[in-house]
């Protein structure tokens, strides 16, 4: 995943039913955070954390959406546990994971193995790759995307 480059298209279910497109959101910005487990504690502060932006990426002219490879009914769950205000969307083929380089090697405890690389990616209303966070720590992470998206 590059800056300047076309964003991969994807069509993935969604928490509450129906399908997240990236044609869904032609002609506006559109952030996509990749987090790696619905409920965790660094997920859920960077969710919430989201959705305490929402009104301000908004304003903004930028949809954010959340994707994991948790199934829809685990979004759901986390979703209505934390009062999250953003749409989340479940990868569990981890195909728009692999196409916008969110998955890949991570290790713990010494073992190494895939999953969800912390990642968040900001598309420009030109469907343009505008930004790319990678190795994302939590604190203060959607205050600097919400700059980036102001300032696109």
């Amino acid at each position: 995943m590059t800056e300047g480059r076309k964003a991969p298209a994807f069509r993935l279910p969604r928490d509450g039913g129906g399908v997240a497109t990236l044609s869904d959101y032609a002609g506006r910005k559109l952030v996509l955070f990749f987090y790696p487990r619905a409920d965790t504690p660094g997920c859920t502060r960077e969710a919430i954390d989201f959705t305490r932006l929402a009104d301000a990426f908004a304003q903004a002219g930028t949809a954010v959406l959340g994707i994991s490879a948790d199934p829809v009914k685990a979004q759901e769950r986390f979703r209505d546990k934390h009062s999250l205000g953003i749409p989340l969307v479940s990868d569990e083929t981890h195909e728009m994971l692999e196409a916008y380089g969110a998955w890949g090697e991570k290790s713990m405890y010494g073992r190494t193995f895939l999953g969800i690389l912390r990642t968040t990616v900001l598309v420009g209303a030109d469907g343009k790759v505008a930004k790319v966070w990678r190795n994302v720590r939590v604190d203060g992470h959607a205050d600097d995307v919400l700059a980036a998206a102001s300032s696109l």
